[in-house]
């Protein structure tokens, strides 16, 4: 339910770039924007290659 919550708030990151001050602020959303999946990504990974290795022994 949580997922659904947080997918629904995303802001729209086109409106943000075009309405950007400067490129300093363009960077600063483009890496609020894609740190966080980025963190999920590796932590799956992370949590796969454990259970792996887990399962092996």
């Amino acid at each position: 339910m949580n997922l659904i919550i947080i997918l629904l708030q995303q802001p729209n990151i086109d409106e943000k770039i075009k309405s950007a001050p400067d490129n300093s602020y363009v960077i600063g959303v483009l890496i609020g924007y894609l740190l966080p999946i980025t963190i999920i990504a590796a932590f799956a990974y992370l949590m796969f290659s454990y259970f792996k290795k887990r399962r092996k022994e």
